[in-house]
């Protein structure tokens, strides 16, 4: 069953800044009482890594890997007018409005590929994943993995789709494989792709797509976009994914290249 939304929360205290992270994101508190890991549309890349976010953490949790729960966090034009920090308060400002959390794994540790070994058909799936969603951000050096409760979670998606950033030659991009699957942290245990691309096309659909793409809110679409309306917008993503899907032999050869190339 396909989800038609997301649970919206307020954001009601902030807690403390991740500042590994290049756009500044952050540990808060929620009118539910859960923590969540806040990631600002007034950011640097803006609300275009809330919407790799969303699609591909939803297109994950879909495939059956595991995902925090991603829901919409409101943050009030009040909120953060004590915040003490310029840097953060001019960060809150700028995210009045709908931004994106994802449940908080407390007590979760970064995955290291030398430590925790996972079989070949889960890494297999998410190197497919990563390869569709054109990830750049799953390397060595930034695994965007978790070992919580004994499962390997998988965190930010922001870098995917790095073609909206530009939206140039789009439909050509959609059709090529991910060269950047070369540095992929799991790519050496790859070895099911085969399998997983015929199990995930039997899963993932336009109704999936376009369910997923329509959970957008329409305030992140109106602003630096080449498109006319926020539909139009929306249907870009919808079609890139879907020539993607269309195109999925051309990306797993291109990782089973890559692994040629790396083994």
């Amino acid at each position: 069953m396909i989800k038609s939304e997301l649970r919206t929360v307020d954001v009601t205290r902030y807690l403390t800044p991740l500042r590994e992270g290049g756009s500044l994101p952050a540990i808060v508190e929620a009118d539910d009482d859960f923590l969540y890991v806040l990631k600002f549309r007034g950011a640097g890349q803006g609300a275009k890594a809330l919407i790799a976010e969303l699609i591909g953490g939803e297109l994950a949790r879909y495939v059956g890997l595991k995902v925090p729960e991603i829901v919409f966090a409101n943050l009030d034009e009040a909120f953060g007018r004590t915040e003490p920090d310029e840097e953060i308060q001019d960060l809150l400002k700028a995210s009045v409005g709908l931004n994106l959390g994802m449940h908080y794994l407390s007590g979760s540790i970064t995955f290291d590929p030398l430590v925790s070994r996972i079989d070949s058909k889960l890494a297999s799936q998410i190197v497919w994943l990563d390869s569709f969603l054109t990830n750049v951000d799953r390397t060595a050096r930034n695994t965007n993995m978790l070992i919580w409760h004994k499962e390997l979670w998988l965190i930010d998606h922001g870098a995917s789709l790095y073609f909206h950033h530009a939206w140039e030659n789009w439909q050509e991009q959609a059709k090529r494989p991910f060269a950047q699957i070369k540095d992929h942290v799991l790519l050496w245990q790859a070895n099911d792709m085969e399998l997983v691309n015929s199990g995930f096309q039997e899963v993932i659909n336009e109704e999936l797509i376009r369910a997923i793409v329509g959970l957008i809110p329409d305030e992140w679409l109106v602003t630096d976009s080449p498109f006319t309306s926020v539909e139009e917008h929306r249907n870009a993503y919808s079609q890139f994914l879907l020539t993607r899907l269309s195109v999925s032999e051309l990306f797993v050869k291109g990782v089973t290249d890559a692994r040629k190339a790396l083994i």
